[in-house]
């Protein structure tokens, strides 16, 4: 039995893809319509891969990821709209190289979102539109989005994106929000949102973990929080390393890179038994939250399909190895897949 099958009454279940898996020789289309019922795009609706200069959009891509889900029968997410990282510099600068003011860069914010969320107006079911604004103690990240319009860029992104497209849900997205101050960010952010009259339908909790963080307590708390606020939750991006941190604690920094350490690349050749073992059960330990937070949850993403196309063989240290993923580089489902529809199938 597939994951869609086995998780579908509970929750969508879905994967990133993108046009061209890095790397492989078998299809992970193939096996993200087999197995998933829902999909997001990894890398190409991101601003410097879809609009990489000020008069040029390039929908290629995107146009692709989304006649492939149509075509499946998938339920789309796109992501994502303003974001401090992988947006081209062009978006914050004049014909000079100066930075532009308050009005050009909402006007430009504005463009963009109708633009692209115009494109696909009725066909995808949300947006990721605010990416990562917060930084881990709770406070708004110093991006330039902030720097140049101010604390009420989120509201205006929120307010584009539903005049866009009006029946598309919205979704704030970002990543440790088991942490007990960022968790508080958010729930700040979602209650100014509502207090002005913005649509906002779920927070994404990216989960981006390992085997020793999050703590699980702090991870379903969040939940909680955030599901009393009125929204739904999401889990958007979820891959659970096995490598260890150079920094001893898990996070999504795309920015952030570090040298090349052979002990930070312990399974180069293999994953030993014992961690795998440990893999399987930490998996497990996060679906049965999944599980028992059923009616909280919309939507369960995996952040990739296999191990060889996820991001984390290359952050935040490039050339690594590691196994984050339920599908392994052949594109084979890891016995936790197994684990997982029992644990759905068994559930009282």
């Amino acid at each position: 039995m597939t994951l869609r099958e086995a998780l579908g009454d509970s929750f969508l279940i879905g994967c990133a893809l993108d046009r061209e898996p890095a790397g492989v020789d078998f299809s992970c289309e193939a096996l993200a319509v087999y197995w998933f019922n829902a999909i997001v795009p990894g890398n190409c609706m991101k601003a410097d891969a879809i609009h990489p200069e000020a008069n040029r959009y390039d929908f290629t891509r995107a146009d692709h990821f989304v006649q492939f889900g149509q075509e499946h029968g998938q339920t789309m997410t796109g992501h994502c709209l303003v974001w401090h990282s992988q947006t081209p510099a062009w978006l914050f600068v004049d014909e000079t190289g100066q930075e532009v003011g308050r009005d050009t860069l909402i006007a430009r914010m504005r463009e963009h979102i109708f633009r692209v969320v115009g494109r696909y107006r009725g066909q995808l079911r949300g947006w990721d539109v605010v990416n990562e604004a917060l930084l881990d103690d709770g406070t708004l990240r110093p991006s330039p989005w902030l720097r140049i319009i101010g604390s009420d860029y989120i509201e205006l992104a929120f307010r584009f994106a539903h005049e866009a497209d009006p029946g598309a849900e919205l979704y704030y997205n970002d990543y440790s929000l088991s942490l007990p101050a960022k968790r508080e960010g958010v729930v700040r952010i979602v209650r100014e949102l509502q207090r002005a009259g913005c649509r906002i339908d779920a927070v994404g909790m990216q989960s981006h973990c390992s085997l020793s963080y999050p703590d699980l307590s702090d991870y379903e708390a969040s939940i909680d929080t955030f599901a009393a606020l009125g929204v739904g939750v999401m889990v958007t991006e979820l891959d659970i390393s096995v490598l260890p941190s150079p920094w001893g604690m898990a996070g999504a920094d795309v920015n952030r890179r570090e040298d090349y350490d052979a002990l930070l690349n312990p399974y180069a050749q293999g994953l030993p038994d014992e961690v795998a073992s440990l893999f399987t059960q930490r998996y497990l330990d996060f679906f049965d939250i999944f599980r028992r937070h059923s009616q909280q949850l919309r939507r369960v993403t995996l952040w990739g399909v296999t191990d060889a196309d996820s991001w984390l063989n290359n952050w935040p240290i490039p050339g690594r190895t590691d196994y984050p993923l339920l599908f392994d580089r052949q594109g084979k489902p890891k016995p936790v897949v197994s684990d997982i529809v029992r644990l759905f199938l068994n559930a009282p």
